[in-house]
């Protein structure tokens, strides 16, 4: 007698709903489990993302770094003339200076110190692709003048409101008094909860240059010709400058970013660990509902099996309860899931959220999380013997 498709269904059903409390803990289990994968990948994703928020930003189609900084949090200076040395190259169409590093923000209502990132370039580039910037930029043409990102995180202040009001918003950076004269959207990450944007000059000033100048920066965007390739252009400034500074494309510039953060750090393996944690955690429930539904059914499944039911069709029984575990157990997961990076969204401004490839991934995870532990499960099948039980 073959155990049909119509039999399978509802007999799998209802080994799951006869008892509603054991079936209530097992969907809460995978919820759980989902929702720490959710987490946990969530945050990993947004800290790659928001590790190359300005980066990304750059009108760049070449970039020069020192060859000894290793990170956005830690970008060690050059000299400048090695961006001018490039200039030379017939490929180049024009370069920009840029200063970037994290200085010491004094909150303008408060006074408690607090690092933001600062960005320094010469206001007639057009080196950021920022709506808005372009309107606000020249404006800091004069000294001691910034530009804050809206973005950045409330302890460094109530800048935005203050300069909705009509209110002149001043602070000190570095012990010196800046003037915030409008506002831009960048995007805060890890490594910076705050940023501001400023010129080279007034950068320069506050690192301690009397006259703004400075001999050194720590990036060289560089700009190609239309139809030249910059990894062409990459790699003869590569063999032609002196190894004081990496030449990178704009792609190896933000792979260089999230490089770090992957491979220097521990923040990319504690969040891949918190995953698995919730997966095995999901697994030990789902095997626990499951195992203890084959003990309390061995009778059933023993008739079965003298009626003429094949093993392999009380191990598809199994196999589907564990599919209809993961299909209901999956949906109030991903609901609490969205519900959990909407929080963390309003609360950090990182740029966490619900992603296809996410919602995919973590599906497949419990998928096979509650597949495995079915298998594991039917080992007790082997005592579902008519001769014994009977």
């Amino acid at each position: 007698m073959k155990f049909g498709l119509r039999r399978q269904i509802p007999l799998a059903w209802c080994l799951l709903t006869r008892q509603p409390g054991r079936l209530a803990v097992a969907l809460a289990g995978i919820c759980f489990a989902g929702m720490l994968m959710f987490l946990q990948l969530g945050f990993r994703d947004a800290l790659f993302d928001a590790s190359i928020a300005i980066h990304r930003l750059f009108n760049a189609d070449v970039v020069l770094i020192s060859s000894t900084s290793s990170s956005s949090i830690s970008m060690e200076p050059f000299p400048k003339r090695r961006l001018f040395q490039a200039a030379s190259w017939p490929e180049v169409e024009s370069i920009s200076p840029v200063r970037w590093g994290l200085l010491v923000w004094k909150n303008p209502e408060t006074g408690s110190p607090r690092g933001i990132l600062a960005v320094g370039f010469d206001p007639d580039d057009d080196i950021l692709s920022l709506e808005g910037l372009a309107e606000q930029k020249k404006g800091l043409q004069l000294d001691q003048r910034v530009l804050y990102d809206r973005l950045s995180r409330p302890e460094f202040g109530p800048v935005e409101d203050w300069l909705k009001s009509g209110r002149t918003v001043t602070a000190e950076v570095r012990n010196v008094r800046v003037q915030v004269d409008g506002l831009v959207e960048l995007g805060v990450s890890f490594g910076a909860d705050g940023n501001l944007l400023t010129s080279n000059r007034t950068f320069n000033r506050l690192l301690g240059s009397a006259d703004g100048s400075s001999t050194s920066i720590e990036l060289g965007l560089i700009r190609l010709v239309p139809g030249a390739d910059p990894k062409t252009v990459a790699t003869v400034l590569k063999n032609a400058l002196p190894n004081d500074v990496q030449v990178l494309t704009k792609s190896e510039f933000l792979a260089f970013e999230q490089d770090y953060w992957r491979s220097s750090t521990s923040i990319g393996f504690i969040f891949n660990l918190g995953a698995a944690m919730g997966l095995v955690v999901g697994a030990v429930v789902v095997y626990q509902i499951l195992f203890s539904d084959v003990v309390d059914h061995l009778p059933e499944y023993a008739t079965l099996k003298a009626m003429g039911y094949s093993s392999m069709n009380l191990v598809t029984v199994i196999l589907q309860e564990s599919l209809l575990l993961a299909g209901f157990g999956y949906i109030p997961a991903f609901f609490a899931g969205k519900g959990i990076y909407g929080l963390t969204r309003s609360a950090t401004n990182l740029p966490i959220g619900m992603s296809s490839r996410m919602a995919v991934f973590v599906f497949a995870m419990i998928f096979t999380m509650c597949v495995i532990s079915g298998l594991l499960a039917m080992g007790k099948l082997r005592d579902a013997d008519p001769a014994e039980i009977f």
